[in-house]
């Protein structure tokens, strides 16, 4: 197929407009992974450590969110952001910084969830020792994530891979704009339908590969790591 050839050469080549929007594409996902897993840890452990009243409600919400229509993420962040928004002020709209929020926002959800499901499940193991140990709640946390660091960071694999696959959430807040704020998606979205299938195709290559490369890489963490705790 010629525009799978020419794709390839694009990538070969280092065509500069290809790997300009990965590096933008990359630069977004992770720092909205980093921001929602800086938020997200702490309250699942929060939720999975405390006991109050509708504490079920809540976790219940916080699963179901891990599904929220990403056009409804971005639709709020767009509110947000307008300019008879709250944060209207900052300029932020149609930039890589909004795009950012609004995969944080989106991704958030996921990593709390998980960090829950798994603190908690560690909790039930290790409760009996640390409270005869009179371990505080920091003590705990640290331990708890220590231990659950690998099965956490498959949660955030989950964020990453969600938010590198996102469109309609980027599209809303970053406006697709060439040079600013084209991701690989929005790419291959836009290119696809002005009939350029070599660039979308060597987009949609180069975004499954950053996907297998990112999981390829925890999985090695893993595993090095589980060889040294039976070594």
């Amino acid at each position: 197929m010629a525009e799978t050839a020419t794709a390839w050469q694009l990538i070969i080549g280092g065509d500069p407009t290809l790997f300009a929007i990965l590096r933008l594409s990359l630069i977004v996902s992770l720092s909205a992974v980093a921001i929602a897993a800086l938020v997200g840890m702490p309250l699942g452990a929060l939720l999975a450590l405390t006991s109050f009243r509708g504490r079920g409600a809540v976790v219940v919400v916080l699963n179901g969110l891990m599904g929220l229509p990403p056009v409804v993420v971005g639709l709020g962040v767009y509110l947000l952001l307008s300019r008879s928004g709250p944060l209207g002020d900052l300029g932020l709209l149609y930039t890589p910084s909004a795009m950012i929020i609004a995969q944080a926002v989106l991704v958030l959800p996921i990593i709390a969830a998980l960090a829950r499901q798994t603190i908690e499940d560690l909790w039930r193991d290790y409760r009996d020792e640390f409270v005869a140990m009179g371990v505080g709640p920091a003590g705990r946390v640290a331990a708890l994530v220590w231990d659950g660091r690998y099965s956490l960071l498959t949660a955030l694999l989950a964020g990453f891979g969600r938010a590198a696959a996102e469109v309609g959430t980027v599209m809303i807040v970053g406006g697709n704009i060439d040079g600013f704020t084209r991701t690989m998606t929005t790419a291959i979205a836009l290119e696809t339908s002005k009939g350029d299938l070599p660039l979308a195709l060597g987009l949609g290559i180069l975004l499954v590969a950053v996907i297998l490369v990112v999981n390829a890489a925890a999985w090695t963490l893993r595993s090095v790591g589980e060889t040294g705790r039976t070594a």
